[in-house]
């Protein structure tokens, strides 16, 4: 009869060291699945903070913008586009560049020895029309093999202005299109700026005119990303 109580306890112990550890799975579970849940919600929050300080450091105020218009960003893709010419042809130098004035001014200048992109663009006498600027990149397109430079960047078509009654909506709308110029334009000028950089490192034993020029590049690109980055918010 004591065997059979003793197999009994055995029994009894035996289920409740069994339903310990199924507790104890259980709560290792829910805690692991609680941390998830945790994590998961600090991740998006994160995601959230962010994307939301990317707005809030976007300028908005017009007269606190370095660059108030798309039309304003025309210089900033005039030299993107002559970083992609130099990069596709390595013979280039400032003598053949659509900008040359420009070129020249930035290389005198240096980095950081003017505030701004557009002083130090404005260094050089800009005596091209956009359509002289263009056939020159057209002409360096011409020797890699192609009618337009490979990569030439393009700025959107402004925004129309609208009818009576509209107007909010047409400042809404150029506004709207001025940031996105302004991002698409610093992510290529970021592009740009690598390659020239990656030349620069590369091109060791390229000639003075050629080093130049490709420095001269790197003075205005390293100005239009930092005056870009400051309009964007971007830190």
């Amino acid at each position: 009869m004591n065997n059979n109580i003793s197999d009994k306890v055995k029994k009894v112990a035996s289920s409740v060291t069994e339903g310990t550890k199924g507790i104890a799975e259980i709560t290792k579970v829910a805690v692991v699945s609680s941390k998830e849940v945790v994590v998961n919600a600090l991740d998006k929050k994160n995601e959230e903070a962010k994307e939301q300080k990317t707005t809030e450091g976007y300028v908005k105020k017009k007269k606190d913008m370095i660059f108030q218009s798309v039309d304003s960003l025309q210089q900033v893709v005039n030299v993107v586009n002559e970083a992609a010419a130099a990069v596709n042809d390595k013979s280039r130098t400032i003598r053949e560049s659509a900008i040359p004035e420009v070129l020249s001014g930035a290389l005198g200048a240096g980095i950081g020895g003017i505030g701004s992109f557009a002083a130090l663009y404005g260094l050089g006498t800009v005596g091209l029309s956009a359509a002289g600027i263009t056939s020159g990149l057209a002409a360096a397109g011409g020797i890699v093999g192609g009618g337009m430079v490979a990569g030439v960047f393009v700025l959107a078509a402004p925004v129309a202005a609208l009818a009576a009654g509209g107007v909010g909506v047409a400042s809404h709308l150029k506004n709207k299109q001025l940031k996105q110029e302004k991002e698409r334009l610093y992510t290529e000028a970021l592009r740009k700026h690598e390659a020239i950089i990656k030349a620069l490192k590369e091109e060791t034993d390229a000639n003075k005119e050629r080093i130049d020029y490709l420095n001269s590049l790197n003075i205005l690109l390293t100005q239009a990303i930092k005056d870009l980055k400051q309009d964007l918010g971007v830190v």
